[in-house]
């Protein structure tokens, strides 16, 4: 095995050379993800990156026939010939496989869209394999998602309702673990996959800081973010998770958790033990906190018959109170909105929709 990506004749002169099956390290990746992969996006995923792959290395599959000639008035041989048959048919299941996963594109855009029409959040897991998403997942969501202390245990996205100490809620995303040197075509292939962290609303970039290499780790997951388009240093969507904090001694722990409150790179970072519950009530409470800075929170003055209206208002927004006059039944409404909605509400209710009068405290 290769720790590095190899040509086609790379990989076929080596063989040649060593007498004995090479596979790169592109090749490694496919093999795990493919015994990871449990349902049939994931297998698709899997298979439309391995058939790429494939593709340029058909090559080694025909090099006894490489000297045959064909009949006459022909440069190339049956050899060639099968290799460019080969190349169609795989090329014919790519193109297929590419439809298959636009239509699961296409479905996921869906369940996004109709996600947008309420007024839940999306929090986003991601990280280096192995960082400890998927424990820190169940943990927080109280979940049974497969959790291992394997590469790439997570290829399939999941979701879950999250509930926030406030007392709101939000959607929590696990994604597929990220590696140094991602080939492109797996990238490519779990880009159905990963459109899912590019729509959350905060990003929680969860770190094995136990690893020694944890600091280039990092920078591999930055690096990905920044291919599909995410600043992995917004301070306003971005927040670090230092996990398995138990695994360091006692000083070092304290001195990592000393270094965590400082931040970094202007990032807010918690310190967490996903396995045994530590620090998860303050990362919560910051995932709270950044969703409540960015809502904003109305008065909404309604009549004693508009039933319609108060549905509205449970269905697209968070009723923080409800009181009723006693004069002539006429309804007051708090209710926190994200910035789309309260823009929404300010344009159903008019006037009857106004800031709280006595400000946040209010709240």
């Amino acid at each position: 095995m290769f720790d590095h990506e190899l040509s086609p004749i790379q990989q076929r002169n080596l063989e040649r050379a060593i007498k004995a099956k090479v596979i790169d390290r592109t090749g490694l990746i496919l093999e795990i993800f493919g015994r990871r992969a449990q349902t049939a996006e994931g297998r698709l995923q899997v298979e439309l990156a391995h058939l790429k792959y494939q593709k340029g290395r058909l090559v080694r599959s025909w090099t006894h026939l490489e000297r045959q000639r064909g009949g006459v008035g022909f440069l190339g041989g049956p050899g060639e010939t099968q290799i460019e048959a080969d190349r169609r048919i795989i090329q014919d299941k790519i193109a297929k496989l590419e439809i298959q996963l636009e239509t699961v594109r296409k479905r996921r855009g869906l369940q996004r869209s109709k996600r947008e029409k309420t007024p839940v959040p999306v929090v986003a897991l991601v990280g280096y394999t192995n960082a400890g998403k998927s424990t820190l997942f169940n943990t927080l969501t109280h979940s049974e998602v497969f959790a291992k202390d394997l590469l790439f245990a997570t290829l399939d996205p999941t979701m879950r309702r999250l509930d926030l100490p406030s007392g709101g809620q939000a959607i929590l995303s696990d994604t597929v673990g990220f590696v140094a040197d991602l080939p492109t075509d797996l990238v490519a292939a779990f880009r159905a996959t990963l459109e899912e962290v590019l729509q959350a609303d905060i990003i929680l970039h969860v770190r094995d800081i136990s690893h020694p290499d944890t600091e280039a780790q990092a920078r591999d997951v930055e690096s990905v973010l920044t291919t599909l388009g995410i600043n992995p240093f917004d301070p306003e969507r971005i927040i670090e998770v230092w996990n398995k904090i138990d695994r360091l001694p006692q000083d070092q722990a304290e001195a990592l958790t000393a270094m965590a409150q400082r931040g970094r790179h202007d990032l807010t970072v918690t310190v967490t033990s996903a396995l045994q519950g530590e620090g998860l009530e303050a990362l919560l409470g910051i995932v709270a906190g950044r969703l409540a800075a960015s809502y904003e929170t109305l008065e909404i003055a309604l009549d004693a018959g508009d039933g319609e209206g108060r549905a509205w208002l449970f269905r697209n927004g968070e009723v923080l109170s409800e009181t009723r006059s006693d004069e002539d039944g006429a309804m007051l409404f708090v209710v926190r909105f994200d910035a789309k909605w309260a823009a929404m509400a300010m344009k159903r209710f008019g006037d009857k929709a106004r800031p709280p009068v006595a400000g946040p405290e209010a709240v």
